[in-house]
């Protein structure tokens, strides 16, 4: 927010200016801004050495272990929230907000381990730097805007991307991991062994989670509530089928491993009926790539073949205008397409 409004005042001051005195006013606003970014990473730098490795040991000698440590360990050993972490800049402007929460989410579920007030802090200042360096040489304030957008939300895109394919993944491993508890629990081992097992032997994802769950109950936290907790993290039905029949048989007994099988095997099904859905909806997912990208590709040719023709689009205001229009169509096109395409297994 703070580079937001350092923003807003260059690019009214910039503009409010001739040229000439624009450039002298931007000989004393750049080191500025540089000293402000400056002291903003020296203070960073000061507030991360005061929660280092060695004050934390030293603290738990004397027995002062902090609150917040506590807290944190109890919630992870493995991962820390943003609102786990000793408060800092990014938390006291963007912690209040209702986003940071579900951002955080989409970091731990992407497995990135970044606060999420703190990137949305470093995302906003880029956005308005980007903007700002823009503005000073001289481009359009249209593609000023869209820059500073893109900067803010490509990383977004990208996370949520990467949280897809996680999950993804990881649900594509839990039948195998069903099989491989029922097997260890009629081996005779308890819920937690069965449970070291699959952190131990299992790739990632999956053995990070159950990894997370295991030390979880070390510390002292319930099973119950750290399967609870890992159903809340990974966010997936078969994951909370396999919570839920935990927590039933715990309290009324029966055969676990039993249980643990038929689900395996329906997830099984699941994933073989969800590969012959997608099979049969390819073409309708090519249609639409096809269709988004076919006018695209006569402009650019008819911009090749005839400049003077196709180049009134770009150049007059009315053409523009129908060029954003058609752009959000061929958008919302794509997206009809592919949410009709979409069947959910």
């Amino acid at each position: 927010m703070l580079f937001s409004y350092l923003q807003l005042g260059m690019i009214s001051a910039f503009q409010s200016l001739p040229l000439g005195q624009s450039d002298e006013l931007m000989i004393y606003l750049l080191p500025i801004a540089g000293s402000m970014l400056l002291f903003y990473g020296v203070y960073q730098a000061v507030s991360e050495s005061k929660t280092s490795t060695r004050k934390k040991m030293q603290d738990r000698l004397r027995g002062r272990a902090s609150r917040t440590e506590k807290s944190t360990e109890l919630d992870s050993i493995i991962k820390r929230g943003a609102m786990g972490q000793t408060k800092t800049i990014a938390d006291a402007m963007l912690g209040k907000l209702s986003v940071v929460p579900k951002i955080q989410t989409l970091l731990d579920q992407a497995a990135v381990p970044w606060s999420a007030s703190q990137m949305l802090l470093n995302l906003t200042g880029l956005a308005g730097v980007a903007g700002a360096v823009l503005v000073v040489v001289g481009a359009h304030p249209i593609a000023a805007v869209g820059s500073s957008l893109a900067v803010f939300f490509l990383p977004l895109m990208y996370l949520s991307f990467r949280r897809a394919k996680r999950l993804t993944k990881l649900s594509s491993q839990l039948p195998d991991v069903f099989d491989m508890m029922g097997q260890a629990l009629r081996a005779g081992h308890s819920l937690a062994g069965a449970i070291q097992n699959i952190y131990e032997q299992m790739p990632a994802p999956i053995a990070t989670e159950f990894a997370q769950v295991y030390h979880e109950q070390n510390l002292g936290i319930k099973i119950e509530d750290a399967l609870l907790s890992m159903a809340k993290r990974v966010d997936s039905l078969d994951v909370r089928f396999f919570v839920t029949a935990v927590i039933i048989q715990r309290q009324t007994g029966g055969d676990l491993a039993e249980v643990l099988e038929n689900i395996s095997g329906v997830i099984r099904e699941r994933i073989e009926l969800a590969g012959q859905v997608r099979a049969l909806t390819a073409e309708g997912r090519l249609s639409g790539w096809v269709l988004f990208a076919l006018p695209i590709g006569i402009y650019l040719a008819t911009l090749k073949m005839n400049p003077n023709y196709a180049g009134v689009l770009l150049e007059d205001p009315f053409g523009q205008m129908l060029l954003l229009v058609a752009g959000g169509m061929q958008l919302m096109g794509l997206a009809m397409i592919r949410w009709i395409v979409n069947i959910k297994v």
